[in-house]
């Protein structure tokens, strides 16, 4: 039987309908953020038992409900969804600096690539795969750019702990 404080972090979850910082979640519960971690194998175990096809997934420090990836086709197709476009390799090495270096300004990103990357961040920002992380101390006060957690949804990782080591380094770190 499901008691409470899961229906209570269960309903925040669906009537977000997007990623919730866990803080926000504990706060809304009236509980700490380790307990509301705590709650969740529980609560998914309910959801499991019961065959309601959703999963809890944990985006750094953010929780979402999300619909199982084996109902992704027939969704897509009630609601007349549009397939992902891939991304082009210019996008793909402008989130490469951003998630190994973030916070980032589009200055490092522009060094590292060697080109301007100005459309293709702002492509990354509509696309909601990077955001703007406020304004570094540095003279001029550059914005600094980092990534979402759409974007460690879109790639399938709960944290940028997830990604792979950089060629060249033991610990994967710029």
């Amino acid at each position: 039987m499901i008691d409470l404080p899961h229906k209570q972090i269960f309903s925040v979850l669906f009537a977000a309908g997007e990623p919730v910082e866990t803080a926000r979640v504990a706060q809304a519960i009236g509980a700490d953020e380790e307990t509301v971690l705590r709650y969740l194998p529980a609560l998914q175990d309910s959801l499991d038992q019961a065959g309601i096809p959703l999963q809890i997934l944990r985006l750094g420090d953010r929780l979402q409900l999300s619909t199982l990836e084996a109902f992704a086709p027939v969704i897509q197709d009630a609601l007349a969804l549009r397939r992902n476009i891939p991304l082009s390799q210019a996008a793909l090495e402008v989130l490469a600096v951003a998630a190994y270096n973030q916070p980032v300004t589009r200055a490092l990103i522009e060094q590292v690539r060697g080109v301007d990357s100005s459309g293709v961040v702002n492509s990354l920002i509509e696309k909601q795969l990077l955001e703007e992380a406020g304004r570094l101390d540095l003279p001029g006060r550059p914005l600094s750019y980092r990534t979402t957690p759409h974007f460690l949804r879109t790639f399938g990782l709960e944290s940028l702990e997830q990604l792979p080591p950089l060629p060249g380094t033991e610990d994967g770190t710029a």
